[in-house]
């Protein structure tokens, strides 16, 4: 028999042909509704995280127009923490620190002043601030958007700002200070919240100021103000949270990354526009990873060996991220970077103030 012609050889593949299709077509449908059902999950834990990240001040928040959840969100929650732990670390460093229902009362007290009151009046102050770079960036937060009034937002930044204050003077008169210690590092670190923030000085367009002054308020303020509660705030411990502050420039430096754009439309000298993504990358790991490294030793070379090798080991994780999230893109992953690595820092300052609360009980001081 002559061979098929090749309208022949079609007409016999029709049939095969017809089936694939058929179960393609069922396979994309099942597909479809795999991922249907997929980006409902997805979307019920998109609105979970955005209530989460509106209550605490992140990026991705979702939208309310309660103006008491909006007041919280302006304050930022999830920043007040590093300031209470500050406080925590400086009360270990003081040495004197006794669990008792005094004691404890005070450390509430101080981290009320640190965390709610006086880091919600920078927050709240910065983001007035920023409301044209955030009208570029993040054009949905409260204030751009309008979700809250002028008048409403600088009566909250009276309030936590007077509340701070009062909260300070109580621990001074509790503490029986001879000078108000605490009252005087509250405004100082309520002025460099405000130069930091307001213009004509604008610390944070200022590049390594801005940063070194938002690294030492997280860091060195918080942690006097601690000691000086339960201790004597002395200059050595001074000099020393004041280096651990250029790894807290560090991290400042890392929040710079996601806001090129509206800087560099703005004209601010952020480090990341300054330098370059490429350069800038570098300098932050190296300010955060150099003094932890020096800090760890200085503690070995004054005597706390055993503190100093848990500083050690809490460094290399912190390097690890870094290689591994925010090296190689520190745009898209400085939130993942941050995440995993900041838990080691700030158990490393804790590390630091432990060591030297013990240095000073050594000493008999």
């Amino acid at each position: 028999r002559d061979a098929p012609t090749a309208r022949e050889q079609l007409s016999h593949r029709r049939p095969g042909r017809g089936r694939r299709r058929a179960r393609t077509a069922a396979s994309n449908d099942d597909d479809a509704n795999i991922k249907a059902e997929n980006t409902a999950e997805d979307v019920t834990t998109t609105e979970l995280g955005g209530n989460v990240r509106q209550l605490l001040g992140f990026k991705g928040a979702a939208e309310t127009d309660d103006v008491w959840k909006i007041r919280v969100q302006l304050t930022k929650p999830g920043t007040w923490v590093p300031l209470i732990w500050g406080v925590m670390c400086g009360a270990a460093a003081s040495g004197h620190y006794e669990w008792n229902l005094d004691n404890v009362g005070k450390a509430l007290l101080c981290m009320t002043m640190s965390g709610p009151f006086l880091t919600g009046y920078t927050q709240t102050i910065n983001d007035w601030y920023d409301r044209e770079i955030d009208a570029i960036n993040e054009p949905y937060r409260p204030i751009p958007s309008g979700l809250i009034s002028e008048n409403e937002v600088k009566a909250q930044i009276a309030v936590l700002l007077v509340g701070g204050w009062l909260c300070a003077l109580q621990l001074d008169r509790w503490c029986e200070h001879d000078f108000p210690i605490v009252l005087a590092l509250s405004l100082f670190g309520s002025y460099i919240s405000y130069i930091y923030s307001a213009p004509p000085l604008k610390l944070k367009a200022e590049g390594w100021k801005g940063c070194y002054a938002l690294g030492s308020s997280y860091i060195a303020l918080p942690w006097w103000a601690g000691m000086a509660t339960f201790g004597q705030l002395t200059p050595d411990v001074m000099f020393l949270t004041v280096l651990y502050s250029i790894a807290g420039l560090g991290i400042a430096i890392v929040n710079d990354f996601k806001s090129i754009e509206g800087d560099r439309k703005l004209g601010l000298q952020s480090l990341p526009v300054a330098f370059g993504v490429e350069k800038a990358k570098w300098i932050t790991v190296s300010t955060i990873d150099i003094t932890q490294l020096f800090v760890a030793c200085y503690l070995r070379a004054i005597g706390e060996e055993t503190y100093s090798n848990v500083l050690f080991c809490l460094i290399f994780p912190q390097i690890f991220f870094q290689f591994k999230f925010f090296l190689p893109d520190p745009i898209k992953n400085d939130v993942k970077y941050q995440a995993s690595a900041q838990p080691f820092l700030v158990f490393g300052l804790l590390t630091t103030g432990l060591a030297w609360g013990h240095h000073i009980n050594a000493l008999g001081m």
